[in-house]
């Protein structure tokens, strides 16, 4: 393997944080810059160049623009109503004031079982802010928690991406399901703690205008807490129902029903519900509320830099993708007798150099299937540990080509170096765990 493409890749990365961190350049043309920088010393034609930056970048809109846009305007509402305080009152009673991270870092695993962590920390970031207001903690120590947490479960079944590679592989969904399960709490439990002991140590305020005596002021008017949840709980039910109604034994049939549950499940449609939701949240709903200089006219303005700067991102990854470095790393390591090693390792450096954990997941899945019986995984259960062992490696690590690591740090008010610190090195340490986790298994099982 030609190690200039490596070193290309790093040397775009470092550009990346120096340009953001040092020279203050937005993170939306550092990431462009970028792409046109690594396109060009690649040897990718001029045309090629572009059309990746395009189909990276309008790719990347069209799965998540409407979904942060839609988030953010749920995220604004339960802000400006006062019903993130309702709901942090509540986590705090029910964890008496203690362990607010790891309550956050449950939270975030169980809601990036049906949602993909992106929506899910959208959604959730302003009741986290208002969490750690009241708890007096560090919005890094809660933000990190909330955002490894959500990781924890996004390259594990039932998501797309590990299904799809249960069935590249012809792995027993159900069984995969289990092991995946099983792989995961050590990563979530590995989150909470580097939340705690290291993300802890940098200070981030979460809110400066918000004081202890407006807090109490806002409680006498904020909503109940059933209203505060709804928008949130409503688009997660829906968008588990249509992941159930997806499995192969087809638990809802395929007819009308079905067809209602894939459309109102979809995370664009589920959002949207919820934003419909949000809009009971308020005593008084009024137009101004909506209009271009209201709540929704805030919501937007505040999403555009984050959908920017994340489909920027996307173009980054896609640039690499289309460089061929992921292939060429891949087909040299799967000649490498490193036993349950090898599916973790791949997925982790395809996951590294372009971004996207599904194409890492997937790409790596179709590498190996026709090696599973001469590398001796050829048992139902050989099966699936690998297809777990594929997605654990998918976990290392989130950083500037990876459409997460501009939606936490841009909603934490975090700077690329931060965010390497913290939510780069924690999504490393805990893909870590997982795979350590799996080979412990694979002692057992194989």
């Amino acid at each position: 393997m030609s190690i200039w493409l490596p070193v290309l890749v790093l040397l775009s990365i470092i550009f990346v944080v120096i340009s953001t961190v040092r020279w203050r350049l937005h993170p939306f043309l550092a990431l462009i810059f970028a792409s046109y920088l690594f396109g060009l010393l690649s040897g990718t034609k001029f045309p090629e160049i572009v059309k990746s930056i395009a189909d990276g970048f309008g790719g990347t809109l069209s799965s998540i623009g409407i979904v942060i846009a839609a988030g953010t305007i749920i995220g604004t509402f339960l802000e400006k109503s006062g019903g993130v305080l309702s709901l942090a009152e509540f986590v705090l009673k029910i964890t008496k004031g203690k362990s607010v991270p790891l309550a956050v870092d449950i939270i975030g695993y169980m809601t990036a079982i049906p949602m993909v962590c992106d929506s899910g920390f959208i959604i959730l970031s302003p009741l986290n802010r208002v969490l750690t207001k009241r708890a007096k903690l560090s919005l890094s120590t809660t933000a990190i928690a909330l955002s490894l947490g959500l990781y924890a479960t996004h390259t594990m079944p039932p998501t797309p991406g590990p299904v799809a590679a249960a069935g590249i592989l012809g792995a027993d969904l159900g069984l995969t399901i289990i092991l995946g399960f099983l792989a995961s709490i050590p990563a979530v439990v590995a989150g909470w703690l580097f939340s705690i002991k290291v993300a802890s140590k940098i200070h981030i305020e979460p809110d400066e205008e918000l004081t202890d005596e407006g807090i109490e002021e806002r409680l006498k008017e904020a909503p109940s807490v059933f209203k505060s949840l709804l928008p949130i709980i409503l688009p997660i039910v829906l968008i588990l129902l249509k992941s159930i109604s997806d499995l192969p034994i087809m638990p809802f049939g395929n007819g009308s029903f079905k067809e209602v549950i894939s459309l109102v499940g979809h995370p664009v449609t589920a959002l949207l519900i919820g934003v419909v939701a949000a809009f009971a949240i308020p005593k008084r709903l009024t137009r101004d509320m909506v209009s271009v200089n209201g709540w929704v006219g805030e919501a937007i303005f505040r999403a555009g830099s984050i959908i920017l700067i994340t489909a920027a991102g996307g173009a980054f990854g896609k640039v690499l993708q289309n460089s061929g470095i992921a292939s060429i790393a891949g087909a040299s390591l799967s000649k490498a007798n490193l036993g349950i090693w090898l599916p973790a390792i791949i997925a982790a450096i395809l996951k590294t150099v372009q971004g996207s954990s599904t194409v890492a997941i997937v790409t790596t899945a179709s590498l190996l299937s026709p090696l599973m019986d001469s590398l001796g995984f050829s048992s139902p259960i050989a099966k699936a540990l690998i297809v777990v062992a594929i997605g654990a490696g998918s976990m290392i690590a989130s950083h500037a080509n990876d459409s997460y690591f501009w939606v936490v740090t841009q909603s934490s008010k975090m700077d690329v170096k931060t965010g390497y610190k913290l939510h780069t090195l924690g999504t490393l340490l805990q893909g870590l765990a997982s795979v350590i986790t799996v080979w412990v298994m694979s002692l057992f099982f194989i």
